[in-house]
């Protein structure tokens, strides 16, 4: 399985488990990524994407999503679409 580069995080809010993620590539629902930094490495399959705090079904490039996560992330973290 490959990975190619879809985007940073910005911010992540502990508080509800939402990581910020300015987009570089597209992303949907369904999709999974991996996070990875110097201290996160996880997968999360994409169950919802919000822009503006409105639900969407995919996002693109330039986007600043919200994405729920399962574990902490930091800003700078890349994210990778595993296809």
């Amino acid at each position: 399985m490959g990975e190619k580069e879809i985007g940073k995080v910005s911010s992540f809010f502990s508080h509800v488990g939402v990581a910020a993620i300015k987009l570089t590539g597209t992303l949907k629902k369904g999709d999974k990524v991996h996070i990875k930094g110097h201290t996160t490495d996880f997968e999360t399959d994409i169950k919802e994407i919000q822009i503006e705090r409105k639900s969407v079904e995919k996002a693109k490039k330039g986007d600043h999503i919200g994405i729920k996560v399962t574990e902490k992330v930091r800003p700078k973290d890349t994210v990778f679409l595993v296809k």
